[in-house]
Protein backbone atom coordinates (compact mmCIF):
# COMPACT_ATOMS: atom_id res chain seq x y z
CA UNK A 1 0.00 0.00 0.00
CA UNK A 2 1.36 3.10 -0.93
CA UNK A 3 -1.79 5.80 -1.21
CA UNK A 4 -2.08 7.77 2.19
CA UNK A 5 -6.07 7.04 1.60
CA UNK A 6 -4.85 2.98 1.45
CA UNK A 7 -2.79 3.49 4.42
CA UNK A 8 -5.35 5.23 6.56
CA UNK A 9 -7.76 2.43 5.81
CA UNK A 10 -5.62 -0.07 6.78
CA UNK A 11 -5.34 1.88 10.15
CA UNK A 12 -8.59 2.44 10.69
CA UNK A 13 -9.66 -1.32 10.38
CA UNK A 14 -6.39 -2.24 12.52
CA UNK A 15 -7.79 0.19 15.16
CA UNK A 16 -11.23 -0.44 14.95
CA UNK A 17 -10.35 -3.89 15.53
CA UNK A 18 -8.29 -3.34 17.99
CA UNK A 19 -10.90 -1.35 20.18
CA UNK A 20 -12.94 -3.94 21.00
CA UNK A 21 -10.58 -4.39 23.71
CA UNK A 22 -10.11 -1.50 25.31
CA UNK A 23 -11.36 -0.83 29.28
CA UNK A 24 -14.93 0.39 28.61
CA UNK A 25 -14.87 1.85 31.85
CA UNK A 26 -12.20 4.00 31.09
CA UNK A 27 -14.46 6.95 30.58
CA UNK A 28 -14.43 7.86 34.76
CA UNK A 29 -10.80 7.95 34.26
CA UNK A 30 -10.61 10.36 31.25
CA UNK A 31 -13.18 12.80 33.21
CA UNK A 32 -10.70 12.63 36.36
CA UNK A 33 -8.05 14.03 33.78
CA UNK A 34 -10.09 16.67 32.29
CA UNK A 35 -11.50 18.25 35.74
CA UNK A 36 -7.66 18.20 36.46
CA UNK A 37 -5.61 19.14 33.38
CA UNK A 38 -8.23 21.24 31.75
CA UNK A 39 -9.18 24.62 32.57
CA UNK A 40 -12.47 26.20 30.51
CA UNK A 41 -13.77 29.57 31.15
CA UNK A 42 -16.82 30.12 32.96
CA UNK A 43 -20.18 29.21 31.05
CA UNK A 44 -17.99 28.38 28.38
CA UNK A 45 -20.18 25.81 25.40
CA UNK A 46 -18.18 23.08 24.47
CA UNK A 47 -18.97 20.15 21.88
CA UNK A 48 -18.82 16.55 23.11
CA UNK A 49 -19.96 13.61 21.18
CA UNK A 50 -22.10 10.10 23.05
CA UNK A 51 -20.08 6.93 22.17
CA UNK A 52 -20.24 4.46 19.65
CA UNK A 53 -19.59 1.03 20.42
CA UNK A 54 -16.38 0.64 21.91
CA UNK A 55 -15.48 4.10 21.81
CA UNK A 56 -13.81 5.89 24.61
CA UNK A 57 -17.19 7.49 26.69
CA UNK A 58 -16.80 11.39 27.37
CA UNK A 59 -20.32 11.30 28.98
CA UNK A 60 -18.71 11.36 33.09
CA UNK A 61 -16.79 14.51 31.91
CA UNK A 62 -19.58 15.86 29.69
CA UNK A 63 -22.10 15.34 32.40
CA UNK A 64 -19.42 16.99 34.99
CA UNK A 65 -18.83 19.82 32.96
CA UNK A 66 -22.51 20.72 33.14
CA UNK A 67 -22.42 20.71 36.41
CA UNK A 68 -19.67 23.01 36.40
CA UNK A 69 -22.15 25.63 34.57
CA UNK A 70 -20.85 24.86 31.29
CA UNK A 71 -23.00 24.76 28.60
CA UNK A 72 -22.51 21.07 26.12
CA UNK A 73 -23.42 20.45 22.86
CA UNK A 74 -23.22 17.09 20.92
CA UNK A 75 -23.14 16.88 17.23
CA UNK A 76 -25.92 16.11 14.50
CA UNK A 77 -24.92 14.10 11.64
CA UNK A 78 -25.70 16.01 8.44
CA UNK A 79 -25.38 14.83 4.75
CA UNK A 80 -21.79 13.78 4.00
CA UNK A 81 -19.71 17.12 2.65
CA UNK A 82 -21.31 19.29 5.38
CA UNK A 83 -19.90 20.71 8.87
CA UNK A 84 -21.71 19.04 12.08
CA UNK A 85 -24.56 20.91 13.84
CA UNK A 86 -24.41 21.18 17.91
CA UNK A 87 -27.38 20.82 19.63
CA UNK A 88 -27.58 21.38 23.26
CA UNK A 89 -27.35 18.96 25.79
CA UNK A 90 -28.39 17.60 29.31
CA UNK A 91 -27.51 14.76 31.26
CA UNK A 92 -31.06 13.08 31.39
CA UNK A 93 -32.24 14.71 28.14
CA UNK A 94 -33.79 12.92 25.02
CA UNK A 95 -31.06 11.55 22.77
CA UNK A 96 -32.71 10.92 19.38
CA UNK A 97 -30.36 7.75 16.82
CA UNK A 98 -28.75 9.27 13.94
CA UNK A 99 -26.75 7.61 11.10
CA UNK A 100 -23.60 5.71 11.93
CA UNK A 101 -25.03 4.36 15.47
CA UNK A 102 -24.40 8.19 17.14
CA UNK A 103 -26.93 10.16 19.24
CA UNK A 104 -27.88 13.05 19.73
CA UNK A 105 -30.01 15.42 21.50
CA UNK A 106 -32.98 17.17 20.51
CA UNK A 107 -31.85 20.68 22.25
CA UNK A 108 -31.43 23.99 20.28
CA UNK A 109 -28.41 24.61 18.30
CA UNK A 110 -25.08 26.77 19.26
CA UNK A 111 -21.73 26.92 18.77
CA UNK A 112 -19.25 25.13 20.95
CA UNK A 113 -15.96 27.17 22.05
CA UNK A 114 -14.23 24.36 22.56
CA UNK A 115 -14.57 20.58 20.74
CA UNK A 116 -13.99 17.20 21.65
CA UNK A 117 -12.59 15.43 18.32
CA UNK A 118 -12.87 11.42 19.23
CA UNK A 119 -9.92 9.65 17.39
CA UNK A 120 -9.27 6.00 16.32
CA UNK A 121 -5.70 6.64 16.42
CA UNK A 122 -3.15 9.51 16.89
CA UNK A 123 0.49 10.89 16.67
CA UNK A 124 2.33 12.93 18.87
CA UNK A 125 2.35 15.65 16.34
CA UNK A 126 -1.06 15.76 16.66
CA UNK A 127 -2.40 14.11 13.98
CA UNK A 128 -5.31 12.21 13.92
CA UNK A 129 -7.30 9.62 12.25
CA UNK A 130 -11.43 9.63 12.12
CA UNK A 131 -14.03 7.24 10.91
CA UNK A 132 -13.47 8.69 7.22
CA UNK A 133 -16.63 10.89 6.63
CA UNK A 134 -14.50 14.46 7.14
CA UNK A 135 -17.56 15.60 9.18
CA UNK A 136 -14.74 16.95 11.97
CA UNK A 137 -11.83 18.04 9.44
CA UNK A 138 -14.85 20.50 7.92
CA UNK A 139 -15.93 21.11 11.27
CA UNK A 140 -13.15 22.35 13.17
CA UNK A 141 -12.79 24.37 9.71
CA UNK A 142 -16.22 25.76 10.24
CA UNK A 143 -14.96 26.74 13.42
CA UNK A 144 -11.92 28.63 13.67
CA UNK A 145 -12.19 30.16 16.67
CA UNK A 146 -12.87 27.03 18.42
CA UNK A 147 -10.36 24.92 20.11
CA UNK A 148 -10.40 21.10 18.99
CA UNK A 149 -9.28 18.67 22.16
CA UNK A 150 -8.69 14.84 20.41
CA UNK A 151 -9.66 12.75 23.16
CA UNK A 152 -8.95 8.79 23.07
CA UNK A 153 -7.70 5.60 24.84
CA UNK A 154 -3.88 5.90 25.81
CA UNK A 155 -3.48 2.89 23.24
CA UNK A 156 -4.51 4.39 20.21
CA UNK A 157 -1.71 6.66 20.11
CA UNK A 158 0.54 5.34 17.23
CA UNK A 159 3.61 6.46 15.81
CA UNK A 160 2.80 7.92 12.94
CA UNK A 161 -0.77 8.93 11.42
CA UNK A 162 -0.96 9.00 7.47
CA UNK A 163 -2.08 12.86 6.56
CA UNK A 164 -3.72 14.72 3.84
CA UNK A 165 -3.43 18.29 3.43
CA UNK A 166 -7.23 18.84 4.98
CA UNK A 167 -6.27 16.86 8.19
CA UNK A 168 -6.55 19.17 10.94
CA UNK A 169 -3.91 18.64 13.70
CA UNK A 170 -4.63 18.85 17.43
CA UNK A 171 -2.69 20.75 19.90
CA UNK A 172 -4.11 18.87 22.63
CA UNK A 173 -5.32 15.35 23.10
CA UNK A 174 -6.77 14.00 26.59
CA UNK A 175 -6.61 10.46 27.33
CA UNK A 176 -7.31 8.27 30.93
CA UNK A 177 -3.83 8.49 31.22
CA UNK A 178 -3.32 11.95 31.11
CA UNK A 179 -3.22 15.10 28.78
CA UNK A 180 -1.06 15.22 26.03
CA UNK A 181 0.25 18.66 24.28
CA UNK A 182 1.26 18.28 20.88
CA UNK A 183 3.96 19.94 19.10
CA UNK A 184 3.16 22.96 16.61
CA UNK A 185 4.22 22.26 13.43
CA UNK A 186 7.54 23.75 12.19
CA UNK A 187 7.35 26.99 9.70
Amino acid sequence: MNSVMERKAQLRAEMLARRVAFDPDAGAALAAVIAVELVFPPASRIGGVWPLPHEMDLRPAMTALCAAGHEIYLPQTPKLGNALIFRRWVPGCTMVQERFGTSRPDGPVGSPEFVFVPLLAFDAAGHRLGYGGGFYDRTLASLPESQAIGFAYAAQQVPSVPVEAHDKVLRRIVTEAGLITCAPPRT
